[in-house]
């Protein structure tokens, strides 16, 4: 593995961070591979229930790195930042601090979730250079916030903040400053401690449905949410009938 990406596990969790403090984290082609290679070892370990994507020293990513661009020409390629393309199966995370732009932002919209500190930065910096969106951006930010809302950023290129994105749902939680990670660990570790069958046909379900009729997307969801029930569901209802998990309890389960 390229020492511009690290992959440490806590428990059921693997955090994949990417490690250019230099270039506030900018993806050049060889750490486009690392991160693919360990998002590809994260989802083909079974002992890992939830990815983790963050950055290191404050930033999260600032997208390509254009210097790299100028010489290697990384955009001639399938998903140049590495992971984008992968159809994960497990639950992801993005743990942002700082700037998420460009393909950094790609990479955060790659991910499930996103936990941001209250400074951090998103936006379609590369409008200003002419790079376009090519690692999912043009697909998945309508999905997440809206057409108008991401016409809005593509268009204009302009910085949101964390608040703004909380608005509109880009972002699903607002941390302190230095609590990012932590508190990604912390979710990732209440995601790890569900029965896992249930909660990832029910994530499957969710992706599947944007490509099918509505007829057949329920259809889907029914049938992925038999084989939940055959899964074990019953254990659980009888854990309820017990007593656990009453009033909305998640810590007695």
């Amino acid at each position: 593995m390229s020492e511009k990406v690290l992959v440490e596990r806590r428990g059921a969790t693997q955090i994949i961070t990417i490690n250019r403090a230099e270039a506030r984290n900018a993806v050049d082609p060889e750490t486009a591979e690392a991160l693919k290679t360990a998002f590809e070892a994260s989802e083909a370990d079974h002992a890992v229930r939830v990815h983790i994507l963050t950055g290191a020293s404050g930033h999260f990513c600032a997208g390509a790195d254009l210097k790299a661009a100028a010489v290697e020409a990384p955009f001639q390629k399938e998903a140049p930042m590495g992971p984008s393309w992968l159809e994960l199966k497990k639950p992801s995370i993005a743990a942002v601090e700082g700037h998420a732009v460009a393909g950094g932002l790609e990479l955060a919209i790659m991910c499930d979730l996103r936990i941001a500190s209250e400074e951090a930065i998103f936006g379609v910096y590369c409008r200003r250079w002419g790079v376009p969106l090519i690692d999912g951006g043009t697909v998945r930010l309508p999905r997440l916030i809206g057409q108008s809302r991401a016409l809005d950023m593509i268009l204009t290129g302009r910085a949101v903040g964390a608040q703004e994105a909380l608005s509109f749902g880009l972002v699903n939680r607002i941390v302190s400053r230095g609590d990012v990670l932590s508190s990604a660990i912390a979710l990732a570790e209440q995601l790890g401690a569900f029965p896992q069958e249930c909660m990832n046909n029910d994530r499957v379900s969710v992706e599947k449905q944007w490509s099918l009729p509505i007829g057949d997307a329920l259809k889907f969801e029914n049938k992925v949410g038999q084989d939940s029930l055959r899964a074990g569901a019953a254990s659980g209802a009888a854990r309820f009938a017990d007593g656990k998990g009453r009033s909305g309890d998640f810590a007695d389960i």
